[in-house]
Order: structure tokens, then sequence, then C-alpha cells
């Protein structure tokens, strides 16, 4: 008898299936319906694996959305557009509401019973989080370079554009791999960051040197100097935040990091030691 009623109540309300999908969509409103701002229903932490998951695939948004910023923000660099710049600046607000929204709950999360995969897949998220969202305030920074330079008409020369192109290329490369390696979970290609890191670290010292040569040899004025240390300094931090979430990969993997028990005390004994080194 129960069969029958829901076969025979299915196929009286099938002709209404779409009547019946706006009304839901009346009823209960799609908080991600009109933009792309971030949210997990904190109905999810009853289920601490379900909400584990829909903050994995968030924090994977998250990596694609900060890659897409730095590729967006280099390409300024061969020509500036006005409509990416303002792109850019879009996506590192959204970013950083992705690490306002990933934290919060992220730290509701850590306090539920969790797997020990769990645990070290959130943990790897709360430390992963800040990044990224580092890695876009960057790539504004990068904007901002591109747009004094080009509001005031001035213009590195050749041979700091060819410099530039070469760093350029390390840096989109490593950012990739980065995303790649999180989003994927492969330790193989986050093992192969630390080496490009060590690349692009060698490549800014050098740039350094021989932009001061430019400064002594008067092919270079200092206001372009500044934009051209500030775009080094940029790329040489990005880098140094990509392999901060490789190295979070990696230790995940290793089982080296996960939430103690007494992770709250833990916290209560930096922040004393961070008191006192501030006094």
């Amino acid at each position: 008898v129960h069969s029958i009623f829901n076969i025979a109540a299915t196929a009286l309300l099938l002709p209404f299936n779409k009547v019946l999908e706006k009304l839901a969509c009346l009823t209960i409103r799609d908080k991600d319906e009109d933009n792309d701002t971030p949210f997990i229903d904190e109905r999810f932490l009853n289920t601490p694996a379900v909400a584990t998951a829909q903050c994995v695939t968030m924090c994977n948004k998250m990596a694609v959305l900060s890659e897409q910023t730095i590729t967006d923000a280099c390409s300024l660099l061969a020509k500036y557009r006005p409509e990416l710049e303002a792109s850019i600046i879009d996506n590192e607000k959204l970013i950083d509401t992705y690490e306002d929204v990933l934290g919060t709950y992220l730290v509701k999360l850590s306090s539920k019973s969790l797997t020990t995969d769990d645990s070290a897949e959130t943990s790897k998220m709360l430390h992963s989080i800040g990044d990224f969202e580092r890695i876009s305030d960057h790539a504004v920074n990068i904007q901002e370079s591109v747009k004094e330079m080009h509001e005031k008409k001035i213009f590195f020369s050749e041979n700091a554009i060819s410099e530039i192109d070469v760093l350029i290329c390390a840096l989109i490369e490593i950012v990739d791999n980065t995303t790649k390696a999180y989003t994927k979970n492969d330790i193989e290609l986050a093992k192969r960051i630390e080496p490009l890191e060590q690349v692009i670290d060698k490549l800014v010292n050098e740039l350094k040197l021989r932009h001061v040569k430019r400064l002594r040899d008067g092919k270079c004025t200092i206001e372009l100097g500044f934009i051209f240390s500030d775009l080094l300094t940029s790329i040489e931090r990005i880098s140094d935040h990509a392999i901060n979430i490789a190295g979070y990969s990696k230790m995940i993997e290793e089982k080296n990091i996960s939430f103690s028990d007494n992770a709250n005390t833990e916290i209560d004994e930096i922040k004393d030691i961070c008191d006192k080194t501030m006094d």
C-alpha cells in the first residue's frame, strides 16, 4: 500500500514538476543565486564529513581564483586594460570573503568530532587560505604598479622588460603548479615547487643587482626604479606563499600536522609569547 501510494502521488505530481521547481526556488532562495559570494550552510556541521567536503570544494575554488588573479595581473604588464584591472580588484575582494567565510567555518568545524583524515584536511585548509589571500593581495600590488606606469606614461627599458618577462614565466609556472598540486592533492607536483621558488629567489637577486647597475649608469630613473623594485618584491613574496602552500600539503601527506586535543592550550601559549614579545 505504501509503495502504491508513493507511485500514484509521483505520477500525479510529475506533470507539474516545472511549477514545483519554481515554487521551491521561491520558497528557499539560494544565497549564491545572484553572485559568487561564498556560503556554506552551518547545518552541514552536524555531519562533519559533508562539511569538510564542502570546505574542500570552496578552497579549491579560492585557489583557482587566486591563480587567475595573478595571471591577469601579470598580463597587464604586456598590455594595460582598465577592464582587466577592475576584474583583478573584484577578484581580490571576493578572495578576501572566501578567507573570512572559510576561516570562520573551519574553526567551528575543528571543534567537531573529525576523523584523522578530515582533521588533517581541515588543518591544511586553515593553513592555506591565508596564503591564497595574500597571493591575491600581491596581484593587486602588481596591478597598482602597472597602473602607476600607465598614468604617468613611463616605461621600462627593453632590458628590464626582458628580465621581467623571464621572471613572470617562472612565477606563472610556480603558481600554476601550486594550484594543481593543492586542488588535486598531487604531492609529487608539490615537491617540485621548492626548486622553482629557489630559482625565482636567484632571479630576483640577480635582477636587483642589474637594476642597481642601470641606476648607476643613468639608464633608469629613480621613479621607475621604485616600481621595478616593488614588482620584484611582489613576485618574490608570491613564490614564498606558493612554497608555504606546497609545504602544508607535504606535511599533511606525511601525517606531521593535524589538530591536537590540546589545540586551545597551544593557542593560548602562543598568544602569551606574542604578548611578551610585544611588551
